[in-house]
């Protein structure tokens, strides 16, 4: 039989480790949804980083396949549609410049665009060594039809900010940048995940051609 001291030890051992267990499981709030994804706390800088980054991914992602799905077409497609439906025809070079897209890299969205008949490529009446890409009816409907791209949109929130805050959100993803090593990628200010040139983007079902 053992000793009641060595038994009343035991429990007071026992007692503060359940306890301790207890608080720590009160600490780890669940949130709702598929998954259950623990809530990160509030003092974890570093995650609520990694977390906010994997959720202006995962935005991209979404709006992207819903472009994809819904109108046939990328968001770097659509951006240059949108330049020449509010510019008016423009050569490749001009329209690199608009959208701050090499001329490479140009050049391949207006094949697909081509392709899909939303625009076409039309010798300058008074200078016949240029050539201008210009909207097919089908592209001007499509912008017309298609809302605003998840890039304008927060282009146009950043706007309202105060300039002090502007810089601030600048400078923090700037340091982000940094701290992950990724300055020298070579980057366009173009929210897309994929391939600039992709006919579509990544992890979307192209529609059959008609």
């Amino acid at each position: 039989m053992s000793d009641p001291s060595e038994q009343k030890s035991e429990q007071s051992e026992s007692g503060p480790e359940k306890g301790l267990s207890s608080d720590r499981s009160q600490k780890i709030k669940v949130l709702p949804g598929p998954g259950n994804t623990p809530q990160v706390p509030k003092g974890s800088y570093e995650l609520r980083v990694l977390q906010s980054l994997r959720r202006i991914i995962r935005a991209v992602e979404i709006h992207s396949k819903k472009l994809a799905q819904n109108h046939k077409i990328t968001g770097p497609q659509l951006g240059c549609l949108s330049a020449v439906h509010d510019s008016g025809p423009l050569t490749t070079t001009k329209l690199a410049q608009a959208v701050y897209l090499s001329p490479s890299t140009i050049v391949g969205i207006i094949d697909r665009l081509e392709e899909k008949g939303l625009v076409i490529r039309q010798r300058d009446s008074k200078d016949r060594r240029q050539v201008q890409i210009c909207l097919t009816e089908n592209g001007e409907r499509l912008v017309k039809s298609t809302p605003s791209s998840l890039q304008d949109t927060l282009a146009d929130a950043l706007k309202c900010l105060p300039e002090l805050e502007q810089v601030s959100i600048t400078l923090a993803l700037e340091k982000v940048v940094d701290l992950m090593e990724a300055r020298k990628i070579e980057a366009s200010p173009v929210l897309e995940t994929g391939p600039l040139t992709s006919p579509f983007p990544p992890g979307s079902t192209p529609a059959a051609k008609s």
